[in-house]
């Protein structure tokens, strides 16, 4: 069982939510490197999302990946494989060459329920070209039942390969990830299955060997823990408790070692009061990460109360 673990470290896409993809090249590199003696089976380096479509003046290297920088960044494909992730109505098929032509080996689908049918026509492109695709179905916590069963109608006859339960809010427990991981096995047996949580309540690591114990082989995590919020389960967790040949701690503490500690003393993220509180409510970290940026970011009764009143309640649901 241990064996078909795969890991998709998500440190430069989740991550890069934290510090505006303010990552170095250097960095990139030993973290890729790192990952390849590490054992660890993907890196997602970022996001294929199309500039021109989100009107960037001056694209980001990693929000909006292109193919030629990657070959320059990494001119020799190591054991780790890459991965990167597309929102719906942000990714220009123009952008994306066949898988031949790319160091890319996948692409992942992020969309809401309701835009399921878009997400698959997206991932039949990709899979078309050559590419290993997967559907991340965001903030399942709050999709009716009904929903689901249609949507999962439609991904079983698609020729994705992997379909995600993505905890968004990090407030499902293991009791709750075991049951989305039945239904998902029930609703689509002919899928792989993926898991990607985030650390709200500190169950990201728990929740993700919830899933694995229960047959999901994709694993998203990242080193450090670094992703948007509360981030999400540590990479070097999973790869020092997955009893994997293959997997050695080492070159994961490297990296910690040589670029984290000071970008952790530069960026917040992790298991923090608000982000706590977001993820008892079930509700987005946005409110939270706000409060972070400004100058009541300690005043936690405050922001407790805020966001527990009836107005505020209302606020946030028109939102």
């Amino acid at each position: 069982m241990e064996h078909r673990s795969k890991i998709i470290d998500c440190t430069i896409r989740d991550g890069g939510l934290v510090n505006n993809w303010d990552f170095s090249v250097e960095f990139v590199q030993d973290l890729y490197n790192g990952l390849s003696e590490a054992g660890v089976e993907y890196m997602e380096i970022g996001y294929k999302n199309s500039a021109r479509l989100l009107n960037v003046s001056e694209p980001n290297p990693w929000r909006f990946l292109d193919d030629h920088f990657l070959k320059e960044i990494i001119p020799e494909k190591k054991f780790t494989k890459l991965s990167a992730l597309v929102d719906i109505g942000r990714v220009d098929p123009n952008d994306i060459l066949p898988r031949e032509q790319s160091i890319l080996d996948m692409i992942r689908v992020a969309c809401y329920v309701r835009e399921v049918d878009k997400g698959l026509e997206l991932v039949q492109m990709f899979h078309d070209l050559g590419y290993e695709t997967s559907l991340n179905i965001m903030a399942l916590s709050s999709v009716p039942e009904q929903q689901l069963i249609k949507a999962f109608e439609l991904v079983k006859e698609s020729p994705v390969d992997v379909v995600y339960i993505v905890d968004s809010f990090g407030s499902l427990d293991p009791g709750d990830i075991e049951h989305q991981v039945k239904k998902f096995q029930a609703l689509i047996p002919n899928k792989q299955l993926g898991i990607h949580t985030h650390n709200n309540m500190q169950l990201a690591f728990a929740n993700t060997l919830t899933a694995f114990q229960n047959g999901v082989t994709f694993l998203d995590s990242s080193v450090y823990g670094m992703g948007r919020a509360a981030g999400n389960c540590n990479t070097e967790l999973l790869v020092s408790y997955i009893q994997k040949p293959s997997y050695e701690l080492k070159p994961v503490l490297g990296v910690i070692e040589k670029h984290m500690l000071d970008m952790r003393k530069k960026w917040e993220w992790g298991y923090i009061i608000p982000y706590m509180i977001s993820g008892v409510l079930n509700e987005h970290p946005r409110i939270a990460m706000a409060y972070r940026d400004s100058s009541d970011r300690d005043k936690f009764v405050e922001f407790y109360d805020k966001v527990t009143t009836p107005e505020a309640t209302m606020v946030l649901e028109s939102k």
